[in-house]
């Protein structure tokens, strides 16, 4: 994970001996390391909780309690990546996926910045070369529509260039959000790459699976490792028509989420994997369910998803 100095439009509390002077701004040292979270939090039912401020969580790295510097609970612009598979599995599912898609861009800020990825065994991106990212439904739905659902599957070597795009973004808080199967026979990426590179990013990445009898090359499991590895979460759908409600509650989940930072305890950039685990309580000490992600690796700086 990127460790960064990110001014989210946050309140930043201890650094440098600063603090941010109003909402919308934010006061920050660049030398300063930041590990920045974005979390979920849910009650038993799985609505979401809001209303809570920064003592009512705890953040632990490797199990050692760190002390949170940035916290933040409103709704920000977002950078996101729609990546959706065209290949010839998907065909008799084409017409849902861009419907959901779609519901997803109305569902979402007007200051947000979104991209198409669209992919078979070749990875292109939806919007005209001169155009890096939309907020507008109509460019969108061409950017969507512009690829017949033929071919195999490069499903790694799409969700990399996703995270590489989203480089690109002005904006601090980024997704992705994958609609595949799962399977990939196609790509020059391995697994591991790509789970290298998801572990090495910011990014949050939910994925939606999308199976029928006819998908011999289905892998419900990858897209279980990189939600869970990123903060994001897995749907797997048994009815085609529930995508378009799934893609409704990710951008809800989206607009809901707690931003949490602290400077690890330990320094060290040592390579090591450091996880970590976010407790969040409620009145008269009630627990409640936070999902982000799993940990990160402590490293100078990250890698580019796309290996030489």
């Amino acid at each position: 994970m990127s460790r960064a100095a990110l001014a989210l439009g946050a309140v930043l509390y201890g650094v440098s001996g600063q603090t941010a002077s109003q909402p919308g701004s934010a006061t920050f040292s660049t030398d300063v390391d930041l590990v920045v979270l974005h979390a979920t939090v849910t009650d038993k039912k799985g609505g979401f909780v809001a209303g809570l401020g920064r003592e009512d969580f705890q953040v632990f790295e490797d199990g050692r309690p760190q002390t949170i510097r940035l916290f933040q609970h409103e709704d920000v612009p977002v950078a996101v990546g729609l990546v959706v598979d065209n290949s010839g599995s998907m065909g008799r599912k084409r017409n849902d996926v861009s419907s959901a898609a779609l519901a997803f861009a109305r569902s979402s800020n007007a200051n947000d910045q979104m991209f198409i990825v669209n992919f078979n065994e070749k990875v292109t991106f939806g919007l005209p070369n001169t155009e890096l990212f939309s907020a507008q439904p109509a460019e969108l739905e061409q950017a969507l529509n512009g690829v017949p659902a033929i071919g195999k599957t490069a499903l790694y070597d799409a969700i990399c260039a996703g995270l590489d795009h989203l480089k690109k973004a002005t904006l601090d808080k980024k997704v992705l959000i994958v609609i595949s199967d799962g399977g990939d026979n196609a790509s020059r990426h391995t697994l591991t790459q790509l789970l290298d590179a998801a572990g090495h990013s910011d990014v949050i990445i939910y994925t939606i699976g999308l199976f029928d009898e006819f998908d011999e090359d289905s892998n419900p499991g990858v897209l279980k490792k990189l939600a869970r590895a990123t903060g994001g979460e897995v749907f797997l759908p048994g009815a085609i028509p529930m995508v378009v409600p799934i893609c409704e509650r990710i951008a809800k989940d989206i607009r809901n989420q707690y931003t949490i930072g602290y400077v690890p305890s330990d320094p060290s950039l040592d390579n090591s994997y450091r996880a970590i685990r976010v407790v969040a309580s409620g009145p008269h000490g009630h627990k409640y369910q936070v999902r982000t992600r799993e940990g990160y690796l402590a490293q100078a700086a990250p890698r580019s998803a796309t290996p030489p």
